[in-house]
Formats: structure tokens, C-alpha cells, sequence
């Protein structure tokens, strides 16, 4: 029996890493994998990791029917980084693909935004993912990360757009404290 699985983290937790290396575990046992990003992430159109690794993805709009992709490119696993861009709905064609057709689907995202605030696609995981797991990074004082701490002019911002794209130039792991405190 297929699962949903859902492994969330902060900024710089390895996602991206993880779900390469998922993709690698797959395909090095002779199995076909879809690999999926919402086209959002205007970056590029690869699945990057900090440490280099990188693979070409199948790119996803916000009104896509993942469903439909998937029967495109028939596999035995798919995977989504980025998934906490996915609209509800899309989360709910995922769950779909898992019981339907009895294939594994793997999701990689963020929790909340640079507000703490849970991203709509997130939360959909969160109550539909047979397995959820937590991907975990520290704060520069040593403590467990759960804030990704969004840097404007070299100060955290505390309001703005829930989605604006970028990477360590604009992004920091931080513990709740040490962002509630502006550290």
C-alpha cells in the first residue's frame, strides 16, 4: 500500500537534498520517478540543492491538475519539492494519485512563511499525509530552527507578501526566540 508523505523543515534543512536523493534511492533500483516543482520558484527549473546536487523538473502552475501530469509521465514514484506552493486542491490530487493508483508520493516543503503563518499547500499535508516527518536545522545559537526568517535591509521583516522567492540573501533558520527577539 502507496503513502503520502509529507517532510517539512526550515530553510536550509536539506529538502531539496532529501528529495534528490530519494529520486537517486528510486531510480538506482530500477523504478521511474516523476520529479515535480511549482513553476513559482522562478530560479530555475531544477530540483537544487545547497550542497549541488541538481536535477531537471517537470514545472507545475498553480491551477495544473497534478492528476493529469502524472498520467502524462506515468511512473512508480513521485516526488514535489517546493510542495508547500501547491494549491489545497493540488495537495488533494496527490492524496488521489496515492490511493488510486497505488504510487508513492513524496513531498518536500516549508511549514510557514517568514511570518510563521502555515502555507496553504502545507497545511492541506498536514491533514491528508500518511507519514509526516520533520527535516531539522539549528538557529546560530545552537537551538532547533522552525523560523525562516525573512532579511530586508539587513532587518527581519514581520510583513510583506507570504511568497517571495529567494536563498540565503534573503532567508535565515531561526529558533522562535531569536526571532521574536530580532536576533
Amino acid at each position: 500500500m502507496s503513502r503520502l508523505y509529507f517532510r517539512y523543515g526550515t530553510m536550509n534543512c536539506s529538502k531539496s537534498a532529501n528529495a534528490l536523493m530519494t529520486r537517486f534511492n528510486y531510480i538506482e533500483r530500477g523504478h521511474s520517478v516523476l520529479l515535480l516543482k511549482p513553476a513559482v520558484d522562478t530560479r530555475e527549473s531544477s530540483v537544487t540543492s545547497r550542497v549541488g546536487l541538481s536535477v531537471p523538473a517537470v514545472l507545475f502552475d498553480g491551477g495544473d491538475d497534478l492528476r493529469a501530469i502524472y498520467d502524462e509521465n506515468p511512473c512508480d514514484c513521485v516526488i514535489v519539492d517546493e510542495a508547500q506552493f501547491a494549491s489545497p486542491a493540488q495537495i488533494e490530487q496527490l492524496r488521489n494519485i496515492v490511493d488510486d493508483k497505488d504510487i508513492p508520493v513524496f513531498c518536500f516543503g516549508l511549514r510557514t512563511d517568514f511570518m510563521t503563518r502555515v502555507f496553504p499547500g502545507s497545511l492541506r499535508l498536514f491533514e491528508l499525509a500518511d507519514s509526516i516527518s520533520e527535516l531539522k536545522c539549528i538557529c546560530d545559537c545552537g537551538e532547533k530552527a522552525t523560523v525562516n526568517a525573512r532579511f530586508v535591509g539587513g532587518k527581519i521583516a514581520r510583513e510583506g507578501e507570504q511568497v517571495f522567492i529567494g536563498g540565503n540573501e534573503s532567508y535565515r533558520s531561526m529558533c522562535y526566540k531569536c526571532w521574536k527577539n530580532g536576533m
